[in-house]
């Protein structure tokens, strides 16, 4: 008798039995540390007993036993051994364009160990130059390793721990110090000696680390990144306005720079004697004015006296919006040494 179609049996009843499948267990993460110096590297040898810096990328980690049981992959490169207030602009461009070189390697994340001195101008000057996804997190210590209650151990395991987090991608630079995240638009170094020293006045940070998990609490915009190589060398000196300054150190630092940052009062004035000479340097150059408070936007059409950040505005100067003066002068002279014209400096600087 044939068989019914309700008693064929199927081809699968005649095939192996399936057995579930072993999880796929993902690759860690893999993270590069790179390190330019700083406090964290520093040690105290000789008679003088001064600390300089001698330790490398190995060391650090080394001081770290939690950083083997985190699941990273962490590989060390020594790229610079100097002090943050020895760093130049080209060693940070050639530390982004290294960046950018393992980041095609397929690395994953980065860690930048440095000294604090700079860090609010090196990250700010690597958010700009780093057009990656992979993010990008710059440490350091405010304490000696020898010293008691040294932070650099700490502060280098949160910096890891943020870069090996899938919520850092797409964030840029970001600073981590003290337990905090700070986007490296907004951090500031405020204090010169306590491990706390490190905050983001004007918005706060985008995050902390609770129990060792790094919790992203806002999301700060991205800069347009500028191109690398470099193209052109350029001088951008900072000058601070002062009470009663006459302008004749203005009238002689334009003659020897190919931009200037001015660090002016409130939201943008400056004394009446300096609106000569700086409507007669902007003819020849870019002419940025921030506030020198560090916090707050620069206005624009407010106040309408001699000096004020609208009379400045018409003689043709550039206002630097929520930029603090410090960032102000790199972003500024990222893009001389990049080769852009005034308009393009301009609109870079309309996106703050």
């Amino acid at each position: 008798m044939p068989y019914s179609s309700t008693s064929d049996p199927s081809p699968a009843d005649f095939s192996r039995p399936s057995y579930p499948k072993e999880p796929r267990v993902p690759s860690p993460p893999r993270l590069r540390l790179l390190t330019t110096g700083g406090t964290a590297s520093m040690t105290t040898t000789g008679e003088a007993q001064g600390a300089t810096p001698t330790l490398g990328g190995v060391d650090l980690v080394a001081a770290v036993p939690e950083l083997a049981h985190i699941g990273v992959e962490l590989e060390v490169e020594d790229f610079r051994k100097k002090p943050g207030a020895s760093l130049t602009i080209d060693d940070i461009a050639a530390l982004a364009a290294r960046i950018a070189e393992l980041e095609e390697a397929d690395d994953s994340g980065f860690i930048v160990v440095q000294g604090t001195d700079t860090i609010e101008e090196t990250a700010f000057l690597l958010d700009l130059l780093h057009n990656g996804q992979v993010p990008v997190v710059v440490t350091g210590a405010m304490r000696l390793p020898q010293q008691p209650g040294a932070d650099g151990p700490a502060n280098l395991l949160a910096a890891v721990r943020t870069a090996a987090c899938p919520d850092a991608r797409g964030r840029g630079c970001m600073v981590v110090m003290a337990e905090e995240i700070h986007a490296a638009r907004y951090v500031r170094k405020q204090h010169s000696s306590s491990p706390s020293a490190f905050s983001s006045p004007a918005a706060g940070p985008i995050g902390t680390l609770s129990e060792g998990t790094p919790k992203f609490s806002f999301t700060s915009p991205r800069p347009q990144s500028v191109p690398l190589p470099f193209i052109a060398p350029a001088r951008v000196p900072l000058l601070t306005a002062v009470l009663g300054d006459d302008g004749e150190q203005l009238a002689q630092i334009t003659d020897r720079c190919d931009g200037l940052v001015v660090a002016a009062f409130g939201v943008g004035h400056v004394p009446e004697s300096w609106v000569a000479p700086l409507e007669k340097a902007a003819l020849r150059m870019p002419v940025v004015f921030a506030s020198r408070t560090g916090v707050g936007r620069t206005a624009t059409a407010t106040y309408a006296f001699s000096g004020s950040e609208r009379d400045l505005l018409q003689r043709g100067l550039i206002g630097a919006g929520l930029l603090d003066p410090l960032k102000a002068r790199i972003l500024l002279l990222a893009y001389l040494r990049a080769g852009a014209d005034r308009d393009d400096i301009a609109a870079a600087f309309a996106q703050f």
